[in-house]
């Protein structure tokens, strides 16, 4: 599965041969520096670890400082691993956006945003008590009842309540790639991706 780090840019919109508005995302993909190369002589499997973004030597811990030294290459924020890489890399090779080609479908993995504590409404789109009529009230948002009965006296793992929302690893599968500009190491995509502007996404083919 070969793929690259980025970072999102943010939302925009582009027209198609046919006059068609296409909502896409924009994505800084890469450049990826190779900082690892896991064997099955050495790790058991094969892998690629890839670094992006970098970061200043006044950041890095000393280990991190002489784990990139072995690759020639300056200490960066983010370092994702993919295994099974279709081409073949070496230490300190720089893999670049042009891995992606325009028409192709790819994965994005991200972060969604956190939303905080909500309540039933928003977290599971519940209809409210009594569907909000017949003068409910201050109640119009609760969950209802939760348990069962008498038996089983209790309240069933899973049930779906208030909590935290957001904040999850998501993965939006099959995104048409719309765009690849290598100069400006730019990827755009069609729909939208998880995430709030400036955090780290996974792409993967």
């Amino acid at each position: 599965m070969s793929g690259l780090i980025g970072k999102k840019i943010g939302m925009t919109s582009i027209f198609d041969e046919n006059g068609k508005n296409i909502p896409c995302t924009v994505i800084e993909a890469g450049p990826c520096v190779v900082t690892q190369v896991r064997t099955n002589e050495v790790d058991g499997y094969e892998a690629l670890q890839l670094g992006f973004d970098d970061k200043t030597e006044k950041h890095a811990t000393k280990a991190d400082l002489g784990h990139f030294k072995k690759a020639g290459t300056s200490a960066k924020k983010k370092v994702v691993e993919f295994q099974n890489y279709v081409t073949e890399h070496k230490l300190g090779d720089v893999i670049t956006v042009e891995l992606f080609e325009e028409g192709e479908f790819v994965d994005v993995q991200g972060v969604s945003k956190g939303k905080g504590f909500q309540g039933v409404v928003k977290r599971h789109g519940f209809g409210g008590v009594g569907q909000a009529t017949h003068g409910q009230h201050n109640r119009l948002r609760a969950p209802g009842s939760v348990g069962a009965s008498s038996y089983p006296s209790r309240v069933f793992k899973g049930m779906r309540m208030a909590g935290r929302m957001g904040g999850d690893n998501v993965t939006v599968q099959n995104l048409r790639v719309l765009k690849v500009v290598a100069e400006k190491n730019l990827l755009v995509v069609k729909g939208a991706i998880p995430g709030c502007k400036n955090s780290y996404v996974i792409i993967q083919k």
